[in-house]
């Protein structure tokens, strides 16, 4: 999996920056995880990777390219301000089920 950086904006009001993504996957790879992808771009900008929430991501079909956008926050309380919960659910590792006590 290959992260290429095609634009970033600055947004300051929401003290952001909007980044727009291309990835190039292997021919026999599938479309990568939100979280392969998270942690790809968090490395390709230099930053912590529990600041990026990638917002949409858009395999062409017939390729093995993938576009997409993502949200890049100064501070994790300020993403926790602007990102609506649905993204931040879909940015964060699965959770294990709790075991229930047999009584």
């Amino acid at each position: 999996m290959q992260v290429k950086i095609d634009s970033t904006k600055d947004n300051p009001l929401l003290k952001r920056k909007e980044v727009v993504f291309t990835i190039i996957q292997g021919p026999k790879e599938s479309t990568p995880q939100r979280l392969e992808v998270r942690k790809a771009i968090a490395i390709e900008m230099k930053i912590g990777d529990e600041v990026v929430f990638v917002k949409r991501m858009h395999t062409k079909t017939g390729t093995n390219i993938t576009q997409g956008v993502a949200n890049v926050y100064q501070t994790v309380e300020q993403a926790k301000l602007v990102e609506p919960e649905y993204i931040r659910k879909r940015n964060s590792p699965p959770e294990k089920p709790k075991e229930e006590a047999t009584a």
